[in-house]
């Protein structure tokens, strides 16, 4: 009889022995579980590459910066995301936090750069740790929590801000602006900082059992209750690490900016879903990937650069094009899900 690591055809007669059907039956497992995680990346390569011949200055190295660094704030956010919807949850106040962190780091500037950076992080953890203990501890709907966290991170922002009236300037020179608008290797320093976030993620994703722990909190918290894993702790965590990296990811843009902008982060919640959604995670939870994550925020931020190559859009479609995207992702996800299943 044949190994059953042995490759096999994906169709099986009926007859065949059962050694041989469950092999076929793990390779068609493999494949759904490979095209939810790795799927956005052969989508993005494609649209890349035909973008590159149809528009000659998509393909340049000015124009790989510019996106870069434009998806490098969501990146961010969405890693935070990312942790937050593979225990199942959802956290719909991390557009308010970013805004709110960059008004905060603007303001704590004048200080100094450990002020501008760990005031937002300070006020922002704040936020994720209300949400985790009002969600892990008291039982209530992340929905709602983070929804009633989301106005009042906004009205928290207004009130700093005098109803958006005044604006806070980052130091021209500083340490702080220097951290948004440097570069290395021609790259800027929020770009590299967020692929630095990314690696740290995965690793903590994959390697540690914290990482293990979401997966399956997020696949049964009934059952990882029932192996001794400490549930409320780690929904309290990601939450707490939602708000800090959507904090972070608003000082980031700050320094960029060198100003703390009232009126950003509206619905960027709702991108950094589309992000993590598109790129594997289960909105179920149990299941997902840093790396998906980052392609789906890499596809949606090459979809607004296409957008403004074609020059005679605005960038409205680019709610257009993703929203089209998540539905089918979310389809192809259910019959993967039930295909991985079915084996």
């Amino acid at each position: 009889m044949k190994s059953l690591t042995s490759p096999r055809p994906a169709a099986v007669p009926a007859d065949a022995p059962p050694a041989a059907a469950a092999a076929a039956a793990l390779d068609r497992q493999r494949i759904a579980s490979l095209v939810q995680r790795q799927g956005v990346f052969a989508v993005l390569l494609a649209v890349v590459l035909v973008s590159s011949f149809v528009f000659p200055s998509f393909g340049t190295l000015d124009n790989a910066r510019g996106v870069t660094v434009q998806a490098s704030f969501l990146s961010v956010v969405a890693l935070g995301m990312t942790l937050v919807i593979i225990t199942g949850g959802i956290d719909l106040s991390v557009g308010s936090v970013f805004a709110l962190g960059g008004v905060l780091a603007a303001w704590a500037s004048q200080y100094g750069l450990l002020p501008a950076l760990l005031l937002p992080l300070a006020v922002c953890g704040a936020v994720g740790l209300l949400n985790g203990l009002l969600i892990a501890r008291a039982g209530m709907a992340p929905f709602i929590v983070t929804l009633a966290t989301l106005l009042a991170a906004r009205g928290l922002l207004l009130s700093l801000t005098h109803e958006g009236a005044t604006t806070y300037l980052v130091p021209r020179g500083s340490a702080f602006a220097e951290l948004g608008q440097g570069t290395l290797w021609g790259f800027g320093y929020p770009v590299l900082i967020a692929v630095a976030l990314f690696v740290l993620g995965g690793v903590v994703l994959q390697r540690t059992s914290f990482g293990q722990a979401l997966f399956a909190v997020g696949g049964s918290a009934d059952a990882a209750t029932l192996m001794g894993l400490p549930v409320a702790r780690t929904r309290v965590l990601v939450y707490v690490l939602s708000g800090l990296l959507a904090g972070f990811a608003g000082a980031l843009n700050a320094a960029r900016l060198s100003s703390g902008v009232t009126i950003i982060g509206v619905g960027m919640e709702l991108d950094a879903i589309a992000a993590v959604v598109i790129g594997g995670t289960l909105l179920v939870g149990g299941a997902g990937s840093v790396s998906g994550t980052l392609w789906g925020v890499l596809l949606l931020a090459v979809i607004q650069n296409l957008i403004n190559q074609i020059g005679s859009l605005n960038s409205s479609y680019q709610s257009v094009v993703s929203g089209g995207f998540l539905i089918v992702v979310v389809v192809a996800q259910r019959y993967l899900a039930r295909a991985r299943l079915t084996t």
